[in-house]
């Protein structure tokens, strides 16, 4: 009887003892993001820089709590597909991109895999969701949209230039926001009277096709709409305006600070950062279809003096006052 007592207490003991040091837990999963660039890694270190601090902001460590899986597509969208696939190989839980056509493709490829758009240009027409307060499905994240955008855009070129009568627009039929970004600007020139006309680059190849067009419009200004194609070639088109003597308001401060003369839009870092609260609350369990998509609130106006004074141009006060940023 002894004994067997004895066998007891000692088996009761093992099994009320803490694993012994050293022993295997079960590891846990670290979440994988997959970061799909538009760009490159250097011409878009603004915008994923603000989405690591994000993250870091909400406790994300990058290599010890969260992985995040880069591609980039270097400016052409035709690798989109691939990149997507690899990110769908190394079974990422969330992917993260910008911009409307990187968000089709995407789309085109999963419907399963959580997506955060940033910056997307009209998610509801180009039937990316439901609704932009309840998207349904698989896709949340921040538009970049705003009533009359391009008009505003406009207007400031009216400012501007003296007795602005001719503006071209440089579009991507690629882009489907493209469509909505054109009804606006024609509706925005009626009402200003002025004569516009649309000039399309779908890849590299027809940048030079569009330059000569442009150039043998005459137009006296510029208006770029918001691409990532024309964000990644972004020396390029500053180059030909400074050349062509053409005052131009962009949709990226990037060209502004590349020499362009003045851009006018939300803040993309700014969304990007954000874009990171949308990972965490997915991360956590919550549906995205149940994260209302954001629209910006705030929009950024940059100017610089240097290149309007190239251009022999004089910024009105009334303008400089509602300057986001000044560059000298």
């Amino acid at each position: 009887l002894r004994t067997v007592g004895l066998m007891v207490t000692l088996t009761i003991g093992i099994l009320s003892c803490p694993p012994a040091a050293g022993a295997q837990q079960p590891a846990k999963k670290v979440p994988r993001i997959g970061f799909l660039g538009n760009s490159t890694a250097a011409l878009e270190a603004n915008l994923v820089g603000p989405f690591r601090e994000g993250l870091r902001d909400l406790g994300y460590v990058e290599g010890r709590n969260i992985l995040i899986e880069y591609r980039w597509a270097e400016g052409q969208y035709e690798r989109f597909p691939a990149l997507i696939a690899e990110l769908i190989a190394l079974k990422v839980d969330v992917i993260v991109t910008a911009g409307t056509p990187a968000s089709l493709a995407v789309k085109k490829a999963t419907t399963s895999i959580p997506l955060v758009m940033v910056a997307v240009g009209d998610p509801v027409g180009s039937g990316l969701v439901a609704s932009l307060a309840r998207p349904g499905g698989h896709f949340t994240g921040l538009v970049s949209i705003a009533p009359d955008l391009e008009g505003k855009r406009l207007e400031l070129l009216t400012e501007v230039v003296p007795k602005l009568s001719h503006v071209a627009f440089l579009l991507n039929p690629a882009n489907a926001f493209h469509v909505t970004s054109e009804k606006q600007a024609r509706a925005a020139a009626k009402v200003l009277h002025l004569k516009v006309e649309f000039v399309a680059v779908r890849a590299e190849s027809e940048f030079d096709r569009a330059f000569q067009a442009i150039s043998s419009q005459r137009p006296g200004a510029l208006v770029m709409l918001a691409d990532r194609l024309f964000l990644h070639h972004r020396a390029r088109i500053v180059d030909f305006a400074a050349r062509n003597r053409l005052p131009t308001v962009y949709a990226y401060t990037e060209l502004v600070e590349a020499g362009g003369l003045m851009s006018f839009g939300p803040s993309y870092p700014g969304m990007h950062r954000r874009a990171a609260y949308f990972v965490d609350r997915i991360l956590k369990g919550v549906k995205p279809a149940d994260l209302p998509m954001e629209q910006p609130s705030k929009f950024e106006l940059v100017i610089n003096l240097k290149t309007a004074k190239a251009l022999g141009l004089t910024i009105p006060q009334s303008v400089l006052l509602r300057a986001t940023e000044v560059i000298q």
